[in-house]
């Protein structure tokens, strides 16, 4: 293990070449959640015989306490140094996949191996927590902060793209060996990313005094509010799509999906650095009304290729408002507390993620399908105004 100190953050066209362990390690990371993304609930629906309920319970459970433990991860990174939280987290990562593979030995029948999954989704999301957090302020610290938004696009890309890439492999894993095979593969994914982390630098830990975590809060709490209700729309799209095309007969439904993250990851790789250029505010303020847009054009769609447009619309706009507004956060926080503010700024995702879809499915039954993509397009819009009124400097 590297625990040499990190050189000195670097500039221009030297940034991506020092990002690329990071983003291979979130990849590496992420893939313990998208290789058993698509297997765990038909494992749980029709192997273990539970029902519709119980399957939310297991999926959505990696959230919940990824967003529980958000606050430790932060405090974490910030005393012991975000390599360590970044080194523990992907082990905990592996130990989710031990977990599953652990629940085909378990007495019990089905209820002793839903609680082996269950703890393994437990563990997972603490995994989670610490080594994005920690990967992000790592990275942050490694390449300086007037670089924190290629940081958070590079990352988001890795994130997305080993959960795109993850669902599909974990499938043809499933089919060709079983659960315990996708078990083991959602391990050894995870301790692959510990073993490129570790040969990185480490990165002082800074000192001064720290600031209580309520203070963090309140200083990223305007950037954190635009991006929870910027993220409303990604819930929105990716829950409520499908059924749209569905009730209209449409075919293709996976098509808007498929279009909105090729536009998503489009603009990440060719506009990454936009926030470090032209400012957060800036960026967001104008990312989030294309956002609006896209999801006024799914509203008004008569027909799937306006709808696929429209979330193609929907993916460029998205795609740099983390970044921008990660940007306002990170500049309003000294470096001894970076780790929280990263982690009390994501944290907003995550609760947007949680309960965007289920606050805009009360609208269907009165209004709709194409309701809840019109509220999505208000709730990017109060983002920009909550975005561009924002005063801090």
């Amino acid at each position: 293990m590297s625990d040499a100190l990190a050189p000195p953050a670097p500039a221009g066209s030297a940034v991506l070449p020092r990002l690329l362990p990071f983003v291979a390690a979130v990849f590496l990371g992420f893939l313990a959640i998208g290789l058993p993304l698509s297997v765990l609930p038909l494992h749980v629906h029709d192997a273990l015989g539970f029902g519709a309920v119980l399957v939310g319970v297991v999926v959505g459970l990696q959230s919940v306490a990824t967003v529980l433990t958000r606050r430790h991860a932060g405090i974490l990174s910030d005393t012991r140094g975000p390599k360590r939280a970044v080194l523990t987290g992907l082990a905990a990562s592996a130990l989710a996949g031990v977990c599953y593979g652990l629940s085909l030995l378990m007495p019990g029948g089905s209820i002793g191996a839903l609680a082996a999954i269950l703890c393994g989704r437990v563990v997972l999301g603490f995994g989670e927590s610490l080594f994005m957090t920690g990967a992000l302020s790592w990275a942050i610290a490694t390449v300086g902060p007037r670089n924190a938004g290629k940081v958070m696009s590079w990352n988001g890309i890795a994130m997305y793209s080993a959960i795109a890439a993850g669902a599909p492999a974990g499938l043809a894993i499933q089919e060709a060996g079983g659960f315990g095979a996708l078990a083991l593969a959602a391990s050894l994914a995870p301790l692959a990313g510990l073993a490129v982390a570790a040969m990185v630098p480490a990165v002082p830990v800074p000192g001064g005094v720290r600031m209580p975590f309520t203070a963090v809060i309140g200083l990223v709490l305007r950037p954190g509010l635009g991006l929870a209700l910027g993220s409303a729309g990604f819930a929105v799209l990716a829950t409520f799509a499908p059924l749209l095309f569905a009730a209209r007969g449409w075919d293709g439904a996976g098509l808007a999906l498929t279009a909105f993250g090729v536009a998503y990851i489009a603009v990440r790789l060719v506009a990454g650095g936009l926030p470090d250029r032209l400012g957060g505010k800036r960026v967001a303020a104008g990312s989030l009304a294309v956002e609006a847009v896209g999801h006024l054009i799914v509203w008004q769609a008569s027909s799937p290729t306006m709808a696929v447009a429209g979330a193609a619309v929907i993916g460029l706009g998205f795609s740099l408002v983390l970044p921008a507004l990660g940007v306002e956060a990170v500049k309003r926080v000294p470096a001894q507390n970076r780790g929280v503010a990263l982690a009390a700024f994501v944290a907003f995702f995550d609760l947007s993620i949680a309960f965007g879809a289920p606050v805009a499915g009360g609208l269907v039954g009165s209004w709709g399908y194409p309701a809840v993509f019109l509220a999505a397009a208000g709730a990017a819009l109060l983002s920009v105004l909550v975005t561009a009124t924002d005063r801090h400097s």
